[in-house]
């Protein structure tokens, strides 16, 4: 198993083209949460330096008119009710590819969220009520409720480095359902009077847009339309608007990409090349985009938009508030400010948490946790960060200055929560190794996502085979994106000492000619015992792959050039290969490199840092199953 030196600090092609500080910072969710705090922090000195001129320009309208019909709102209602709907559809997008796609495929797995999230609601606004009991300002129990994803999973990033990569996917899960009950509470406690006739058209467009989708329009200008006007007609009717958007996010199916449409577009795409016209070019960009789910594409489109612009945008207009001395103290002795405060620091918590055990506890071991107690109650104390939905329903709830205390509270709540969390994190790094790890990884099942196991007795390895930790890659050598991947695999093996590195064959033949036939070739160099030496050679030659190439590397390596020859012409590798590209099908692999760890799909870049991560999180829980 010799293994060809190279430079195994390279990055990917990939990497290096889009590399840059900047662009890699509001990738993250670091970056995002940055920007929105970094707008929070404009905010309030904007609002301190000069008051007046900040609320004069968000009250400023903007009327938009068409004939004889017109909307006439304040700047920062078109943020709040306009802009936001944008970010709430985003949400939705988010839900529904976890739904169809990730963690909660496993309608199993959909209890837990359900449980922690609605309690993790429920227990705050018990508090809130408590403290506001027999006050009008009881009514802004609703501002106390909501936890704000793009902070807590920024805040995730900065104090939980060494955190299992399924709290995130909690996080996720949580405050989607956070959302989803907020936008209900919006829509049922703080819209204005009803207009029925409004709602009903309102409604009556969402109808059109299911059966227009049932019958397989895919048109994004119609839907887009459509939701235009049921935005209107809830503007309208006096239900906050932006329920639309998160409606039309959890319609948007999200599903992989299928070998068929992949080819499909392929075939398009061939057809264009040898006849270059407007109508080709057309029917390329449909058969392209047809291949990815609208969720996919629509998330892609949107979501640096809402991330770095709407969000930030909406804390600009609206956590303005003055904060000297007497407005501080005038807060914290405000039932309001109080009432959030302890709803968010303490009820999130203690909400996520007891619902939690609850459930575990119940279900009698059905229901798993699917992190650790430890990952657990950090992610009760980061969903403890309500910003976002919180200053719109306080928005909604209050005016004058009980609507600058409740801001003041929901300002405080991300400031205790941050601090909250970070001893959390500091107290669980105390603990021994191994009472750590079963504390941030816990003992649940994982789902499984590689259809056929790795088998020892038939499967290509490198490493030691009981590894506690299994790569397989579905590569293709004649693809280039392999190529660069093989110095990354490369280094991962001499990094990680205990791993194990598997290769399978998927060959796209609609697209690389002489993909088959090089994988061929590498299992007739197999059965001569050479198998990782034709390997490396191949995917280090991938422009010359005909078979007189394959017949000369043969004799380079010195296999046995007659029975190279003949095996190779005699196809003795096919069935071999077949029986992998089928495997991957059943895996739901359609392109390469794709990658598994432990049998789990890894989704993302294939870059040193995110594998190296991957192999890291795979060995911890591998650590507490052992």
């Amino acid at each position: 198993m010799s293994m060809p030196a190279g430079d195994f600090t390279a990055q990917t092609a990939s990497e290096a083209e889009s590399h840059s500080p900047l662009r890699d910072f509001l990738r993250t969710e670091t970056g995002s949460a940055a920007v929105l705090v970094a707008a929070a922090v404009v905010a309030l000195v904007w609002a301190n330096v000069a008051l007046a001129d900040y609320e004069a320009f968000w009250r400023t309208h903007l009327s938009v008119e068409a004939g004889s019909y017109g909307i006439s709102l304040e700047l920062r209602e078109w943020v709040n009710s306009g802009l936001m709907t944008l970010f709430f559809f985003v949400v939705g997008l988010e839900a529904r590819r976890e739904f169809d796609m990730g963690e909660l495929r496993d309608r199993r797995q959909l209890a837990l969220p359900i449980a922690a999230g609605v309690c993790g609601m429920l227990v705050p606004v018990a508090l809130y009520l408590v403290i506001n009991a027999g006050r009008e300002t009881a009514q802004g129990w609703g501002a106390a409720m909501s936890t704000d994803t793009a902070i807590a999973l920024g805040m995730l990033a900065v104090v939980g480095r060494r955190m299992p990569p399924g709290l995130r996917v909690l996080i996720l899960s949580l405050t989607v359902i956070d959302d989803f009950l907020a936008l209900a509470v919006i829509a049922v406690a703080y819209s204005d009077r009803i207009s029925v006739p409004a709602l009903l058209t309102a409604v009556g467009v969402f109808v059109t847009v299911l059966v227009f989708r049932r019958y397989g329009i895919t048109r994004g200008v119609v839907y887009a339309l459509l939701a235009l006007v049921a935005w209107i007609a809830l503007l309208e009717s006096g239900v906050d608007p932006v329920v639309i958007g998160l409606a039309m996010g959890l319609i948007t199916y999200a599903y992989p990409a299928s070998r068929s449409d992949l080819e499909h577009a392929t075939g398009l795409f061939r057809l264009f090349r040898e006849q270059p016209t407007p109508e080709l070019e057309r029917l390329v960009r449909e058969g392209i985009a047809s291949a990815i789910s609208p969720n996919d594409r629509l998330q892609r489109m949107y979501h640096p938009w809402t991330s770095h612009v709407v969000v930030p945008l909406f804390a600009l207009a609206n956590a303005g508030i003055p904060v000297g001395g007497e407005e501080l103290a005038r807060a914290f002795a405000s039932p309001v400010t109080l009432g959030i405060l302890v709803a968010f620091v303490l009820g999130k918590p203690i909400g996520i948490v007891g619902a939690s055990a609850l459930a575990a506890f119940l279900s009698r071991g059905r229901i798993q946790l699917p992190v650790g107690w430890g990952a657990l109650i950090t992610a009760g104390t980061l969903a403890g960060v309500g910003f976002t939905v919180s200053l719109l329903i306080a928005t909604l709830a209050f005016d004058g200055t009980r609507l600058e205390d409740a801001k003041i509270g929901i300002l405080a709540a991300v400031v205790c929560s941050f601090v909250l969390s970070q001893a959390v994190t500091a107290l669980i790094g105390l603990l021994p190794r191994r009472v750590r790890l079963r504390a941030l990884v816990g003992e649940a099942d994982m789902i499984i996502d590689l259809a056929v196991p790795v088998d020892p007795d038939r499967d290509h390895f490198r490493g030691p085979r009981d590894a506690p930790v299994t790569l397989v890659e579905y590569g293709d050598y004649e693809c280039p994106h392999c190529g660069r991947a093989e110095t990354v695999v490369r280094e991962l093996l001499g990094d990680f000492r205990d791993l194990c590195y598997v290769w399978r064959h998927l060959p796209l033949t609609d697209v690389h000619v002489h993909a088959q036939l090089a994988s061929e070739a590498a299992e007739v160099a197999g059965l001569q015992g050479r198998f990782w030496d034709m390997h490396d050679v191949l995917i280090s030659h991938q422009g010359a792959l005909r078979f007189d190439d394959l017949r000369g590397y043969a004799a380079d390596l010195g296999l046995d050039p007659e029975r190279f020859e003949r095996d190779l012409r005699a196809r003795a590798g096919a069935v071999r290969v077949a029986e992998d590209a089928e495997s991957a099908d059943l895996s739901g692999v359609v392109g390469t490199p794709t990658f598994f760890v432990n049998g789990r799909r890894h989704h993302g870049a294939y870059d040193v840092e995110s594998l190296s991560a991957a192999v890291r999180a795979a060995r911890e829980r591998a650590a507490v199953a052992a």
